[in-house]
């Protein structure tokens, strides 16, 4: 039964506040064209009419997420004129002023109270634990993995964005559903996906736990449906507040005959298989392995180098290319792939549902089903498996295993998009801080079920001290610096992409386990 938490809170609000503290002091850091990107965004919503929104081009940062972002930028925008007009002006581009970098920095800031409030409710959700030592309690250790990790503080509050309120509205999404509270967990997800529409990576997980645990009131005996118990009237009460929350979102752009051009704005398929820097995933593994069997091929003269494809995959670039050896990759193919990844995991919610924990595995499975085949992924999204496990993370052993291994892995795949020299002791700090208390917290929590990494999966974790090196201290002073530029980028994504498609298959391991454990417990 979860239980709440302590009567003395005090360790939250002293964990809040110091975070806080730290993304204060990291307001002058380095800022990426995410900063620049958000700026135009408050500038269009600011100074044009809707029915031009996500027409504007002035920029090359067009308006690419969905309708209720925009109109969060829009409402920003009127904060921003008391800080600075000029940054509302369209034709600013790249415009930074102090006043400007205050204020977006501090709206990022801000609106991470939704996800304190949610990392509060999750805490909630956990089990009951007695120790009295309130550094060895789930929620303690909980609460510092989600509100001081190294993701977020690097992508948010270095780099620039808003995943905090957005990550906090999936996890508050996450404890409605751990409460029982169904309705609430639905409307906050679809208000989610009008927000951000990366999160229809798990929208999966949602329509088929929600379908099977929600729709149907009663099992059989054996754990199987009951079809008569289908409720009907849950199923439309679902839908209306899906359709209402989309149609206030796409509403005006339907009525205007721009909802073609919005799914262009979202879906711009053109931008090729990966991101300028690849995604560690099964895709930087295809690429750097067709990369090989060219190289090969033109040594044993089978292939004729004149005639290969030019390797703008390795460039850098966002843009589309096609392979040299490999068959290309589609958008059909990755979209086939994907569905293959997460489908076993949907089934096994469908068919031997484990209530809201068995949901918020498969949760994790699609997002990191999603991350590992998808088109065009970015680095980033791998904060959408991270967080979640770190529910899971706390209360087993096995899944502690899998965090450890893809929140560090996971991680240190960010590195890159932190590239300048004041930044790097900032985020080499953050990383060795968040990794020591996840060893050790996880380490004491689970201290009687011997050690939680086994010795080669330690080893492939210390192997990225050497990788960090190489590419940061090394390579830079090798004359491959000017050839190759794109070579640590390379190398990071490879190595990463092998501790992550680890934890993939880790993950999809300990979903089969679970299920057959629940299985065994409820026929006993």
């Amino acid at each position: 039964m979860a239980a709440p938490m302590t009567n003395d809170q005090s360790w939250f609000y002293a964990l809040a506040f110091g975070v806080t503290i730290i993304k204060c002091l990291l307001i002058n850091a380095y800022h990426s064209t995410d900063f620049e990107v958000h700026r135009n965004w408050l500038a269009l919503t600011h100074s044009l009419p809707v029915s031009k929104w996500y027409y504007e081009a002035t920029s090359e940062w067009t308006l690419d997420y969905p309708p209720l972002f925009a109109w969060f930028e829009y409402g920003l925008s009127h904060i921003a004129r008391l800080f600075d007009e000029e940054m509302l002006v369209l034709w600013n581009l790249n415009y930074a002023s102090p006043a400007t970098v205050l204020f977006q920095r501090l709206s990022v800031i801000v609106t991470d109270l939704v996800l304190f409030y949610a990392v509060k409710e999750c805490c909630k959700c956990l089990r009951e634990d007695k120790a009295k030592d309130i550094l060895g309690r789930p929620c303690f250790i909980l609460a510092v993995l989600l509100l001081w990790n190294f993701g977020l503080l690097i992508v948010d509050h270095i780099h620039f964005q808003y995943n905090g309120f957005l990550f906090g509205i999936l996890l508050l999404s996450v404890a409605r559903h751990l409460q029982n509270r169904h309705f609430e967990g639905a409307l906050l997800f679809s208000i989610l996906l009008n927000l951000k529409h990366i999160f229809l990576y798990v929208a999966p997980a949602y329509v088929v736990f929600l379908l099977r645990c929600f729709c149907f009131t009663k099992n059989n005996a054996d754990g199987s449906l009951q079809w008569t118990s289908f409720s009907f009237l849950r199923l439309v009460a679902l839908g209306s507040i899906v359709v209402s929350i989309f149609g206030v979102s796409f509403g005006p752009f339907i009525a205007l005959g721009q909802f073609s051009q919005v799914l262009l704005r979202l879906f711009p398929f053109k931008r090729g298989l990966c991101h300028a820097y690849w995604a560690p995933n099964i895709w930087a593994l295809y690429n750097i392995a067709d990369k090989v069997f060219s190289i090969i091929g033109v040594k044993l003269k089978v292939l004729d180098a004149s005639k290969l494809p030019k390797a703008s995959m390795t460039g850098g670039l966002v843009q589309e290319f096609q392979h040299s050896v490999l068959p290309s990759v589609s958008p059909l193919v990755t979209l086939v792939c994907t569905l293959l990844s997460i489908l076993p995991a949907l089934f096994m919610i469908w068919f031997r549902p484990n209530g809201a924990r068995g949901f918020l595995r498969c949760l994790i499975v699609c997002a990191l089903g999603s991350f590992m085949f998808g088109w065009h992924v970015h680095e980033k999204a791998i904060l959408m498996a991270i967080l979640p496990l770190s529910l899971l993370a706390v209360e087993s052993r096995e899944d502690a295993r899998i965090f450890l291994i893809l929140s560090i892995t996971g991680h240190y795949s960010l590195f890159p998009l932190l590239f300048t020299t004041q930044e790097m002791p900032i985020k080499i700090f953050l990383m060795l801080l968040f990794t020591i208390f996840s060893f050790s917290s996880l380490r004491l929590l689970f201290r009687k079920a011997g050690s939680l990494l086994n010795s080669l999966e330690t080893l492939y974790l210390l192997g990225l001290l050497p990788l960090e090196v190489i590419c940061e201290f090394i390579f830079p002073l090798t004359l491959w610096q000017k050839s190759f530029p794109f070579m640590p980028l390379m190398l990071t994504s490879v190595y990463c992409s092998l501790g992550v498609t680890y934890a993939f298959i880790r993950l999809y391991i300990s979903l089969l386990t679970s299920s057959c454990k629940a299985k065994r417990i409820k026929t006993q």
